[in-house]
């Protein structure tokens, strides 16, 4: 079982874009993958026409009790519409657990802990993080063998990056091992001066470690949502659902020379 974290701490960057759409992808290739909403705002929940603010099971109840009293993972999983595709959802309550459990001993692994009780029953486990650094980011790299950084192509976001990294470093000297990681160029706009000059600034400063293509703008993510489908159901041939195949095939083929990894 593969556990890929999409994070960023900068928003609308197009992490649950990215989620849902490598999700999307490796189920229709026969895949059994899990989506796991840690973002308190809730934009994969709801994407799957769940409701934060009043869903009764969520990743929030995970952190609730103590050891072997939380609550099996297996009991929180909802289904989808989408065959081979699960969803472990977020409720707006997640983000009161920095208040709440931020000090407590242990707090940084209960989600490698409830996924260690999936296995078996998944192949691929995607976790779509917050945008600020907290137990709940703690919690996905604790949990993940992948990270995935996507970056919108625009120079504050490239300001972003490097906040991300210098978090990165410190919280991985921590994990005492390595995590591999790749950055994911984001709607990029060929047509904007603005686009190229933040992809070439991009590959200049992290040319090991950046993907070698990009995802482009492109309308039909929010037509995919407006429909509650992955965009490779709604149109397998639309741009950006082509865009997201090839990173998927880069992640899924040989390692070397794809990724960085940070110690």
């Amino acid at each position: 079982m593969q556990v890929w974290s999409i994070a960023n701490q900068k928003g609308g960057v197009g992490k649950t874009t990215t989620t849902v759409t490598l999700a999307g992808l490796l189920s229709q290739r026969g895949a059994r993958v899990l989506m796991i909403d840690l973002d308190p705002h809730g934009s994969l929940t709801t994407y799957f026409g769940f409701d934060p603010d009043s869903i009764e099971r969520s990743v929030y109840s995970l952190f609730q009790g103590e050891g072997n009293n939380r609550p099996a993972a297996e009991s929180v999983i909802q289904p989808t519409a989408i065959q081979g595709l699960s969803l472990l959802p977020a409720s707006t309550a997640l983000a009161t657990l920095d208040r709440q459990l931020g000090g407590k001993e242990g707090m940084g692994l209960v989600l490698a802990r409830a996924i260690l009780q999936l296995a078996g029953r998944f192949d691929h486990v995607f976790i779509d993080c917050p945008p600020v650094l907290g137990v709940l980011m703690v919690n996905a790299l604790a949990a993940s063998s992948r990270l995935l950084i996507p970056v919108q192509t625009e120079f504050l976001a490239l300001k972003g990056l490097e906040r991300m990294l210098r978090t990165l470093s410190m919280i991985l000297r921590a994990r005492q091992r390595p995590l591999e990681y790749l950055i994911v160029p984001t709607m990029f706009d060929r047509r904007t001066r603005a686009s190229l000059e933040s992809l070439k600034s991009l590959k200049m400063q992290h040319p090991d470690k950046t993907w070698k293509s990009v995802i482009p703008v492109d309308t039909q993510f929010r037509e995919a949502s407006r429909e509650g489908l992955p965009l490779s159901y709604l149109n397998p041939q639309a741009r950006g659902a082509i865009a997201y195949a090839t990173l998927l095939d880069t992640l899924l083929g040989p390692q070397p020379g794809i990724a960085g990894a940070l110690v």
